[in-house]
């Protein structure tokens, strides 16, 4: 594995790649780096791609634009679309989790000429807009709900900055499928007077997909910004309404290349949405939907807690498009 930074659209992004062959894009979610893909690099690259995962704009080791209106999805499919440009090697197979499900789902809806494939673990293709108006999720899930809490300028930043060693401890044990209770899944809500890292505690024992040496790795990538580390992340969610604003003219718009989901059977994310409008939104935004992948006693974090399984779905759709 390489490491290099490349400007794209007018920003640096840090980019971890490896192999040769068909470019393969993996794109990150919040709050985390190019290293949530460490299981999948090896065994990709060993099938004869070129695989590359960049630190998405804002996060980790990649530049950090102040405005937070230089975050929209608008922003976030140019740097896609300039990355493969760059690289010289599309059309590419995008692979998103988490926030980067969003982003490879809209720019396979926007760019097919320029995506041959793609594959969304955890969030589902919403209608190319990104996530629910803010409106919605309040009326839903009431003012504590996490995407309205990070709303407020400067309060996260600084929670998730005090100590981030903890803070990847605490969110990405609470969004596990091995936390007390991850059979039920449920909002994450911050309550009346305390903060969201008060709502999940830091656990005793990490689970085993997890190390300590991760979490070191993690914070290395955050390293050096201080107070900020977090902004840029937290800024992507200070435009779901203007995505929706920007991005209407598309609403609806479906995905006309083929498509996997990927999920499991714990993750908030997808429990919430629930099985049977999970079944419906698959069907009308991807026709050419190549495979619905469930997976049991996984949480959120999808291709960390379930590797081999992942990469097994991931070279399985690999195999379908390339024969």
């Amino acid at each position: 594995m390489t490491h290099r930074d490349i400007e794209v659209n007018g920003v640096r992004l840090h980019l971890a790649e490896q192999g040769e062959g068909p470019l393969l894009l993996l794109l990150h979610g919040f709050p985390e780096s190019w290293y949530s893909w460490r299981h999948q690099f090896a065994p990709l690259a060993a099938a004869g791609y070129r695989v590359v995962a960049p630190d998405q704009r804002g996060y980790a080791r990649s530049e950090r634009p102040a405005a937070v209106d230089a975050y929209t999805l608008l922003h976030l499919v140019g740097d896609v679309t300039a990355l493969i440009a760059a690289l010289g090697e599309g059309p590419a197979v995008l692979v998103g989790h988490d926030w980067g499900a969003p982003v490879a789902w809209s720019t396979a809806a926007l760019r097919p000429d320029l995506v041959r494939g793609v594959a969304g673990l955890s969030v589902p293709p919403l209608p190319v807009s990104g996530l629910p108006p803010l409106a919605l999720s309040r009326e839903r899930f009431g003012e504590g709900f996490y995407q309205i809490y990070f709303q407020r300028p400067g309060v996260a930043d600084a929670e998730f900055a005090r100590d981030p060693g903890s803070t990847f401890r605490r969110v990405l044990f609470s969004g596990s499928g091995d936390r007390p209770g991850a059979e039920r899944p449920q909002a994450w809500v911050v309550p009346d007077g305390q903060t969201l890292l008060d709502t999940v505690p830091e656990p005793e024992k990490l689970p085993d997909w997890l190390t300590e040496e991760d979490i070191a790795a993690f914070v290395a990538d955050y390293a050096g910004h201080g107070e900020h580390a977090f902004t840029g992340p937290l800024n992507w969610y200070r435009n779901i309404d203007r995505n929706n604003e920007l991005l209407t003219a598309f609403a609806g718009r479906g995905i006309d290349v083929p498509a996997l989901y990927v999920a499991g059977d714990r993750d908030m994310v997808s429990a919430l949405i629930g099985p049977d409008a999970l079944r419906g939104i698959l069907e009308r935004l991807t026709p050419r939907l190549y495979g619905h992948v469930t997976l049991p006693g996984a949480g959120h974090w999808t291709q960390q807690e379930r590797p081999a399984e992942v990469t097994a779905a991931l070279l399985d759709f690999l195999r379908g498009l390339d024969g």
